[in-house]
């Protein structure tokens, strides 16, 4: 990371404008894998019964059941989700960093420190913004007509029906998911930040954007591949006691929690089940990782360019 010349609240402010503008960019594939998630039939067109076959197919036949906009459902908090949870982690991450540099003998530059830190930082975020990831997933996973018309109403009918707690299903996997997921993807882009140097020179302004974009990409691409099934669990809970608004989408499911979700899936849809979704899954964290850490590493740039005795001689010139 080269955010070293701002403060924990400029990092705040540079992962919160960076998790807004992927979040608008990547929607549509976010919601298509939320659909291949939560769908119990087998992703095949083979099989009668299932609503969704593949991406194309998908893209198809959403667009004509419920329009263009669909593919931005849930779009309010899911940017309430990217914008504070980009906010926590970037700023906890460099709070982190921080502290391991000033209280032990750990280089900060460190992959096992970016590994740990960046673990940590995402659970803080997590716990967080867990709420609006749930909204984010019940808006996502509706159809026509919708239960939820916006963002107020969702919130009062769940709290009045479910509970507080039913903002936080879920939490566990995604606790238990996030921490290998961040640390890795935090890992795995220092690693590549690192290996890449050999490629593209310093001096070269312009290969550095699409260095943080290609090693943000490769970074989101294996850690979501190695911690993926249990994102799956996540949004199986998520949409616990909102069975009666999948009605149209096909057979549904109830789970005790996170072991009897993942002994169901087991069961009834084989170890494919715990990847369906992977493919728009991937893409997305292809897009999503590289926007994030290119939108973030470009934002601190500016802060830092801002900041810099050069931009104030400017000025006061």
């Amino acid at each position: 990371m080269v955010a070293k010349c701002v403060s924990a609240a400029e990092a705040a402010a540079a992962g919160s404008a960076s998790g807004l503008v992927t979040r608008v960019l990547v929607s549509p594939l976010d919601v298509l894998k939320i659909r291949f998630q939560l769908q119990i039939e087998q992703l095949s067109s083979r099989n009668p019964a299932a609503k969704y076959h593949g991406i194309l197919q998908a893209v198809q036949r959403i667009l004509r059941e419920e329009g263009l906009a669909a593919f931005w459902k849930g779009h309010v908090p899911a940017q309430f989700l990217s914008v504070g949870f980009g906010a926590v982690q970037f700023m906890a991450f460099e709070s982190l960093t921080e502290l391991v540099h000033n209280v032990t003998s750990f280089d900060a530059r460190h992959s096992f420190v970016h590994l740990m830190c960046g673990g940590l930082a995402a659970c803080t975020a997590t716990v967080a913004v867990q709420p609006m990831d749930t909204l984010r997933t019940r808006f996502a996973a509706q159809g026509e007509p919708k239960i939820y018309p916006n963002l107020r109403h969702a919130v009062v009918t769940m709290y009045q029906t479910e509970g507080p707690q039913t903002f936080y299903r879920g939490l566990t996997p995604t606790l238990v998911a996030i921490f290998p997921y961040a640390g890795l993807q935090f890992f795995f882009y220092n690693i590549l930040q690192q290996f890449s140097k050999w490629v593209i020179p310093a001096e070269a302004k312009y290969g550095a954007s699409i260095k943080d974009l290609l090693c943000g990409s490769c970074a989101g691409v294996v850690s979501k591949s190695l911690t993926y099934p249990l994102d799956v669990v996540k949004k199986r809970l998520q949409v616990g006691g909102f069975e009666h608004a999948r009605a149209a989408f096909g057979q549904v499911r109830t789970y005790g929690g996170f072991l009897d979700c993942m002994r169901q899936i087991m069961r009834e849809e084989g170890p494919g089940g715990f990847f369906k979704g992977l493919s728009p899954s991937l893409l997305k964290a292809a897009f999503s990782s590289g926007l994030i850490f290119f939108w973030y590493e470009l934002f601190c740039g500016l802060l830092c360019t801002l900041k810099s005795p050069e931009s104030t001689e400017r000025k006061e010139g």
